[in-house]
């Protein structure tokens, strides 16, 4: 994967982190000088400028939410005070925070969403293997996305890290992200979770899946996990068709295993696709 897809899905999932370019180019494999000018080529903006854009955005859906701490969201956004928060709020906005919290209106701002990344097809994709798979029940942290608003996946990723270890009964140290409840509109259910023994203790901020017992074709994903929606895309567009299978109405998912680095976004991935008996 290119070095602005690398330093794109390091800044989405990290957004709440304190974050340097040094850190970034660094994640991303390259210099500094050479990110700044790549991710400008790729994207149209500053690495640092998209950084303190998607942040400022975040805190004013928040704040459009009625969040009560200011104070908070400045720190969230690495501002080290208020006054500071609200200069650079009211500076991109032309609004203060308090103004944008009174509203309860997003629409009058200009917003910078998550920039989608890379969906062109693999020209060799591996040949997956099959397997019959478990029943399994999964709970974690759960988003309902569009197809255009998908690219705020690995912002969903932090916050389960950040909320795993109060998931109660988990098994084991594999981490899934299903896809789950789509419509015709092509919206649908993504949950990052992990494997628990029963829902029962599972506190209210979690959200949880039955995922039947089923065959599967399971594709490796091998590369940074910034180049995950051309793998999907290829499986969906070219290799499904091209199979002459077809796809059975359940729950794909990712499967992160302990070789995944959520720091890094290194260590590969499984793609699991039910696919009828």
């Amino acid at each position: 994967m290119n070095p602005a897809q690398k330093a794109l899905w390091f800044i989405e999932s990290h957004l709440s982190s304190a974050l340097t370019l040094d850190e970034i180019a660094g994640k991303a494999g390259v210099s500094r000088f050479h990110l700044v000018r790549a991710f400008a080529a790729a994207t149209g903006f500053s690495v640092m400028r998209y950084v303190r854009a998607r942040r400022l955005t975040e805190a004013a859906r928040a704040l459009a939410g009625g969040a009560p701490d200011i104070l908070a969201l400045a720190l969230d956004a690495d501002y080290g005070s208020h006054e500071a928060f609200t200069r650079a709020f009211r500076d991109h906005f032309g609004l203060t925070p308090e103004a944008v919290r009174s509203s309860t209106r997003l629409d009058h701002l200009m917003l910078q969403e998550p920039i989608v990344m890379d969906s062109t097809v693999i020209d060799t994709l591996p040949a997956p293997r099959f397997e019959t798979g478990k029943p399994l029940l999964v709970a974690g942290i759960s988003e309902r996305y569009s197809c255009e608003g998908a690219a705020a996946i690995p912002g969903q990723w932090q916050r389960f890290h950040q909320s795993v270890d109060h998931i109660p009964g988990r098994i084991g140290k594999v981490a899934y992200g299903v896809c789950c409840n789509g419509d015709d509109a092509g919206n649908f259910d993504y949950i990052a979770g992990v494997e628990v023994l029963d829902f029962s203790d599972l506190p209210r901020e979690f959200s949880s899946i039955r995922i039947p017992g089923q065959r599967y074709a399971i594709f490796a994903h091998r590369d940074h996990i910034s180049g995950i929606r051309r793998t999907v895309n290829t499986i969906w567009n070219h290799w499904l068709p091209a199979s002459g299978m077809k796809a059975a109405d359940a729950p794909s998912f990712e499967r992160y295993d302990e070789a995944f680095d959520p720091l890094t976004g290194n260590g590969g991935l499984e793609i699991w696709i039910p696919v009828a008996q």
